[in-house]
């Protein structure tokens, strides 16, 4: 299981939320570029980047913090947060994108998102699968569908997705644990070929050695890292651990 490290990005500046609240926005005051060389010279890969401000508005915001990033490090970069058109998701590439998480739009365009996995096959795009009582979110979760998790992310499976990033709202940024019960069902009942990326509610060491049993292709760690819930040496070592044996 790969450990993915989330940077948030809201008006520049690396932020938290709480369960999707945009009033519950906590910044660090920490530079995005220099937390994620930090990331990289611990030993981790992979960086999970979500432009908050472009969730909500529609419309990427700051390619250029994603751009810096990708200049600067090596690091895989997986990014989302108001891709919703081809030009935004070129563009993401361009300023270094590694793959692109496909979150409302998959949701409001099923055709167009499938025109882009027979383009750039699915290594280059994640399905975002974010729920709240199990029906899936849009708009920077401002918005409730009334699409069942289950069933949106096998349509998408077997259509050729394989990656999905799921989470739960009511978990995210509490530091109360992850929603197992939820990965559990989605690896149970989800076709085989699923590659589930758990986000959301990561407290402590503890939670990613239950996500790591339960069957999890990646974890997802946030806030339980900017609150130095868990260190920056304990997720190398973790990513190393679960990754040899």
């Amino acid at each position: 299981m790969y450990i993915i490290p989330a940077i948030d990005i809201f008006e520049g500046q690396l932020v938290r939320l709480n369960q999707g609240d945009y009033a519950s926005v906590k910044q660090y005051g920490l530079s995005p570029v220099d937390i994620a060389k930090s990331f990289e010279d611990a030993g981790i890969k992979h960086l999970h980047l979500v432009d908050l401000e472009g969730a909500k508005s529609g419309m990427p915001k700051n390619l250029n913090i994603l751009e810096e990033i990708a200049n600067s490090t090596n690091l895989i970069i997986d990014f989302g947060g108001g891709v919703k058109s081809t030009d935004s998701l070129k563009k993401s590439f361009n300023a270094g994108a590694s793959r692109i998480t496909c979150g409302s739009i998959a949701v409001k365009n099923k055709e167009l998102v499938l025109e882009w996995l027979e383009e750039y096959g699915e290594r280059k795009l994640i399905l975002g699968a974010d729920c709240r009582d199990n029906m899936i979110a849009t708009s920077g979760w401002l918005d409730t569908s009334n699409l069942e998790i289950h069933s949106f992310v096998t349509s998408y499976l077997n259509d050729g997705f394989k990656r999905v990033v799921a989470t739960d709202i009511s978990k995210d940024g509490m530091l109360k644990g992850p929603s197992i019960d939820l990965y559990k069902s989605m690896i149970e009942k989800c076709p085989k070929s699923l590659e589930l990326v758990a986000s959301g509610g990561v407290s402590c060491t503890e939670d990613l050695f239950e996500l790591n049993k339960i069957g999890c292709f990646s974890a997802i760690v946030g806030k339980a890292f900017y609150e130095g819930r868990i260190s920056l040496e304990e997720l190398s070592k973790l990513e190393e651990k679960f990754n040899v044996s």
